[in-house]
Order: C-alpha cells, then structure tokens, then sequence
C-alpha cells in the first residue's frame, strides 16, 4: 500500500468480503497501523445477492424477482450503514450478470439512494474498461475533493474486552458482551 500511494495518483485496496469481515478489519487495523485515511469506500453488492438475502435459493437465482431484490436490499443497507459509521463517502457497485432486469437494478439504485449513497452498474466483464467508466468518474471526484471524516471506532488505548464490545456493538448490532472469567484473563493476559 505505501509503495502503491508512492506511485500512483489512487490506489484500490480489495478488503475482503463484507462491511462486517474484510473491510472492518481493514479500516481498524491496517487504517489505524499504517496511519492512512480512505478517501472513498467502494461497495460491490449484485442483483443475485440481494435474492439470496431476500429469501431466494441459490437454483433460483438467474430468475426474474424483483420483491426478494426489495427484500434483500435490508442486508445491503446494514453494510452501507457500518461502512459509513466510518466518516468515509461509500458507493456502491453493481457488479451486472446477464439475468439481472433493469428492474430489479433500478429497486438496488433507488434503495442506495435512500440510504444517501450513489449505485453504478459496472458492466466491466462484458464491455472491459469501458463498462466501468461511470464508477471511476464518481470514485475520482470524490477522492479529489478529499471530503471525507474518517475516524475510528475505537481509541487504541482502551482494553481489547472494549474494543471487542465497540465492534460488537457498532458493526454486528449485538446489545452485550459477556465474557467468562477465563476469556477476561485471557485478554488481560494479552494485553
């Protein structure tokens, strides 16, 4: 990454799978560690998952369904939210297959919409570069005005049972966290 900021006018990172896995972790560690700042969150969502999150199997998924689009747009949602409580601008990339329906597209655009992001189709497995072009528009203007807050869920200086609960908490929407004696001893002991 610092050899790639040296070079390069952007550099994309790819964090791995999720709002919850990769991209956590990413913003709370490698962020933190290496002192760097996002500029912009790129969030790749599909048709075909927002059924799969909408009730619909995965046999069913190159057929029409635009209420399990509707349905399954809550799981994207809970991303864009856990993403955004990171202080970064976050939009979305519709990565397209061929069974995807301008309608079922148009219920992802309007959800981001409401959720006061930006969605693009990204058609860059048929049309290369070109099919793309929309999204690296959007994600360059938004880096060069460099607009972003991005803070921390949490300060380093705090116990990792805290941090444990920060992220709990914030980003898998648990009410508590409870630790037995032994976990408690652990994590002192790590400390």
């Amino acid at each position: 990454t610092t050899t790639a900021l040296k070079l390069a006018d952007y550099v994309v990172t790819e964090a791995g799978f999720g709002a919850d896995l990769g991209a956590e972790k990413f913003l709370s560690i490698k962020c933190r560690e290496m002192g760097i700042k996002p500029s912009i969150i790129v969030l790749v969502a599909t048709v075909r998952a927002m059924k799969m999150n909408g009730g619909v199997s995965k046999e069913s998924l190159e057929t029409k369904n635009p209420k399990a689009v509707k349905k399954g747009c809550t799981n994207l949602g809970r991303h864009i939210e856990n993403l955004k409580s990171f202080g970064v601008p976050v939009v979305i990339a519709i990565n397209h297959f061929t069974s995807d329906t301008d309608e079922e597209i148009e219920i992802i655009k309007k959800y981001v919409n409401e959720q006061g992001s930006n969605a693009y189709l990204c058609k860059h497995w048929k049309e290369g570069s070109k099919g793309i072009i929309g999204l690296a528009r959007e994600v360059s203007k938004i880096c060069d005005k460099g607009e972003n807050n991005f803070s921390l869920l949490y300060k380093d200086k705090i116990s990792l049972l805290e941090k444990i609960e920060i992220i709990a908490k914030k980003i898998y929407k648990a009410n508590e966290v409870l630790a037995d004696k032994s976990i408690r001893n652990q994590l002192k002991q790590w400390e």
